[in-house]
């Protein structure tokens, strides 16, 4: 950052009375809070309580119904959505090279001078010694925005959100919707913006990319917002809790867990005082109909009334998911194993992962991990039959799998109903119970005729896990379930796993979700599929110190690229700026001095002494501010 905004860049955001609302009513009103440098905040909130929209409010992409947003005018915001578009054929780096604009148009600028001086000969001409001036500037300014380091610290950036070396110059278009979100967050990162505003940032990332991303957030020095159903993830980096709620916008000065404890207990102490109230309300509405016949009673039975209205009725958000309870029906009972592989691979432009044999037992609980990119996905069409391989692959006997694919959600046909999308699936008696079934995963009375197409991530995707519970199985294949469920669905889903009497291998990055949860672990690391018999926070720890060193070494590489040169561009804009200060303190001392001898030369009742007076005591007071602002640069 400038150093000429670190002052102002202290206090970065300030709301004034902001509102937003909706032809349905307020999303959130009268919105009054300041967002420091240095804060990192998680932003929680009930599905459609306004986050996303709050996020848009700050970076101007939408205005406020009322009230203002106060910013400092050269003030950076890098904002992550979940709906980003990114439609280029530019390779992921070049993608990232050309995303400064400053130092796009340099480095033009410099090629251009340079290309024109090597057809000049006129190396006397007042031009051509322009030309080398101009080249020079240019050169500089290159230099203060870090143009020099640019490539190394977009690599380093890349690498540490899991991108290959060789992949970074593969065209944008062909990775993934995950991949994309990768390269749009590097984006945001490489340009080191005053602060970071980030949607559900770990939706696609694996469990070493958060770890990186966790520890580049704990370490960034300006402000982070953030809104994320990683609860782990955001107790890891965030200090501070800003829940939008009932309209309001609730302050918590400490993370997610602790939030979530203090928020209970308020919520147990109003509900205490709502009881009270509803006690007291009720007696004075019985009262008020006991005396308001009486007409010696009427006109206390009026301020009865006018009390009752004044009175600030308690409100409670209730919990949408208190009664849900999911289970996944079993259908029959399998043989010992339930499946089969021998030495089965996959091969697409490289080799995945090779030589694989390995028998599934019933019961077994398994969690499928490795980085993105080495081939879990693959694995699991390849049980599901979806695609061909090397190998063979037999299911046992009386298996019934439930598949739960990555793009499930995105799958569901968006001209259906909500009603129509389980009704199709839906065979035999439990056609009867799929309005109970909608209703158990908080899709109820009309919202049941809603279209699939206006549908929230979250929604489609507990509609999505709502088909799977109509075709009882006896092994489930999950891969990454959780993406866009928030906090509490999670819960439930996990909650239904550790109760389900069959199979299940599961695909996810939420460590807090796996926590507990499998009694195996297969991990795909060097096209080999390896398996661990324990649990996840033994794995962890098994894969820690080597893999903890290394994600501490990639953050600390992108630190130091980035610090080396801030610091001394700092240093340079320091010098620069006091050694204006110090001319304008050398001129007004001249001034003073000049005056006083004036001064000196002419009496009281001399017409000009006055003006001359005046002058010299503003004089006097700006050399006082001189000093002052040369002493704070100087420390």
């Amino acid at each position: 950052m400038n150093s000429a905004n670190i002052g102002v860049f202290l206090r970065m955001i300030s709301l004034e009375k902001l509102g937003y609302f909706l032809p349905q009513g307020f999303l959130f009103s009268d919105v009054s809070l300041q967002i420091n440098r240095g804060d990192k905040i998680g932003l929680v909130g009930k599905n459609g309580a306004g986050k996303s929209t709050m996020l848009r409010l700050l970076t101007g992409q939408t205005q406020p119904s009322e009230g203002r947003i106060h910013l400092p005018k050269e003030m950076k915001i890098g904002m992550l959505s979940q709906d980003i578009k990114i439609n280029t054929s530019k390779s992921v780096f070049e993608y990232l090279v050309t995303s400064n604009l400053v130092l796009t148009q340099l480095n033009e600028k410099i090629e251009q001078i340079n290309e024109a001086l090597t057809t000049r000969t006129d190396y006397e001409s007042d031009s051509y010694l322009a030309l080398l001036d101009e080249l020079s500037d240019c050169n500089q300014s290159f230099q203060i925005h870090d143009g020099y380091n640019w490539e190394e610290k977009i690599m380093a950036i890349l690498e540490g959100l899991g991108f290959d070396k060789e992949e970074v110059h593969r065209p944008l278009d062909t990775f993934s919707g995950g991949w994309k979100m990768r390269a749009e967050l590097a984006r945001i990162l490489v340009n080191e913006p005053d602060a970071l505003l980030l949607d559900e940032p770990t939706n696609h990332l694996d469990i070493l990319s958060i770890a990186w991303l966790e520890q580049y957030l704990q370490r960034f020095t300006g402000a982070v917002i953030l809104i994320s159903h990683d609860r782990l993830f955001l107790d890891n980096v965030t200090k501070r809790t800003l829940d939008i709620s009932m309209g309001r916008v609730l302050d918590f000065p400490f993370g997610f867990s602790k939030y979530k404890e203090r928020r209970e207990e308020d919520t147990e102490r109003l509900e205490q005082a709502k009881k009270q109230q509803d006690k007291d309300i009720k007696q004075t509405e019985m009262l008020i109909e006991k005396f308001r016949a009486k007409q010696s009673k009427a006109s206390f039975a009026q301020s009865l009334i006018k009390k009752l209205d004044r009175t600030e009725r308690i409100e409670i958000e209730r919990d949408n998911y208190g009664g849900m309870r999911v289970r996944f029906p079993l259908s029959v009972q399998p043989g010992k194993w339930v499946l089969n592989m021998e030495g089965v691979g996959k091969t697409y432009e490289k080799n995945l992962f090779h030589s694989v044999s390995i028998s599934v037992g019933r019961g077994e609980k398994i969690a499928l991990l490795g980085p993105n990119g080495v081939g879990k996905s693959t694995l699991l069409k390849i049980m599901m039959n979806q695609i061909t391989y090397d190998g063979t692959m037999e299911y046992g006997h009386n298996v019934g799998i439930g598949y739960f694919a990555q793009d499930q959600a995105e799958q569901l046909d968006p001209s259906l109903t909500i009603f129509e999308t389980v009704d199709h699936v839906a065979k035999g008696e439990i056609r009867q119970q799929i309005r109970s079934l909608l209703g158990t995963f908080l899709f109820s009375g009309e919202d049941t005729q809603k279209k699939v197409g206006v549908l929230s991530g979250g929604e489609r995707t507990r509609l999505a896990l709502c088909q799977m519970l109509l075709s009882p199985s006896n092994f489930l294949i999950l891969d990454e379930p959780t993406n866009h469920l928030d906090i509490p669905s999670k819960e439930i889903l996990k909650n239904a796993l550790l109760n389900y009497e069959g199979t299940f291998l599961i695909v996810s990055h939420d460590r807090e979700f796996l926590a507990g949860l499998t009694n195996r672990i297969w991990d795909i690391e060097e096209r080999q599929l390896k398996i661990h018999h324990f649990k996840l926070d033994e794995y962890l720890k098994y894969k820690a110190p080597k893999e903890a060193k290394s994600l501490e070494k990639k953050v600390v590489e992108v630190e130091k690229i980035q610090e080396a040169p801030k610091a001394e561009r700092i240093d340079r804009e320091l010098q620069k700026k006091i050694q204006k200060v110090e001319r304008n303190i050398e001129e007004t001392e001249s001034k003073i001095a000049t005056l006083e001898a004036q001064l000196a030369d002419i009496t009281y009742n001399d017409p000009s002494y006055h003006a001359l007076l005046n002058e010299y005591n503003t004089l006097k007071a700006n050399l006082d501010g001189l000093m002052e602002a040369w002493g704070e640069l100087a420390e």
